[in-house]
């Protein structure tokens, strides 16, 4: 089974390929350009270089959020497109997931998290089994560091912190967890588009597309304030 893997949540971009469950090619960015100019020529050329046509895809798997809004909408909308044109499922796996597959083997708890401005968080508590999987503990959440912190704290264990967005918060971190904070080294902050694949791959996808949605935690900041203006007005009229 041939499956592609995309994720543009964050910005991160991956884009990987596998075969019975062999990483066939991954590829992966770290640099703030504009995710919709650059997914499709990525997909392309990954497929290209290891010689697989789309019509020889079995599965899509897509990083269905939590993170950027507009980075998950345009992974999930491609992916979506693609899994219609060539009819076949789409597999939606939690960004958040995908990053704690990087911590696996961490004698303590695991824990991914993305920054989501004013002192908040996407993020959520996985750890290790005997087996070497990542399962979660804790459910994917949006919330403040400083409440996150307190409900770690009653954990009374080491926790591995991953990801891009640790340094923005881990002042905040230590000051209620202390010596119980560790951190991955920056080699394993990207989320691996090949995990993403691996983790989907075996997953029942949604046959019908347009039944598939993201997990955004929150509405776009547009939207918001959008909601707010129109509960304002409904204030002023009353």
């Amino acid at each position: 089974m041939k499956v592609l893997a995309i994720d543009t949540s964050t910005y991160v971009m991956g884009v990987a390929i596998i075969e019975n469950n062999k990483v066939l090619g991954e590829y992966i960015t770290n640099i703030k350009k504009n995710h919709s100019i650059r997914l499709m020529p990525a997909i392309e050329q990954v497929m290209q270089e290891v010689g697989v046509l789309p019509k020889e895809l079995d599965k899509i798997v897509v990083a269905k959020g939590p993170g950027s809004y507009t980075g998950v909408r345009i992974a999930v909308t491609t992916a979506k497109t693609l899994a219609w044109s060539l009819s076949i499922p789409v597999v939606g796996v939690s960004s958040l997931r995908v990053l704690a597959q990087n911590g696996r083997g961490f004698a303590g708890y695991i824990c991914p998290l993305y920054d989501a401005r004013r002192g908040q968080i996407y993020t959520g508590l996985y750890q290790t089994t005997d087996t070497l999987d990542v399962i979660q503990v804790e459910e994917d959440r949006l919330l403040l560091t400083s409440e996150w912190a307190s409900i770690l704290k009653e954990k009374e264990q080491d926790i591995l912190f991953i990801g891009n967005d640790v340094s923005l918060h881990r002042s905040t971190l230590v000051e209620q967890l202390q010596h119980h904070v560790f951190v991955a080294p920056p080699s394993l902050f990207n989320p691996r588009p090949s995990e993403l694949a691996l983790l989907g791959a075996n997953e029942d996808g949604e046959s019908n597309v347009h039944l598939f949605s993201p997990t955004y935690l929150q509405l776009a900041e547009a939207e918001s304030k959008w909601l707010q203006a129109q509960q304002m007005k409904g204030n002023e009229n009353e």
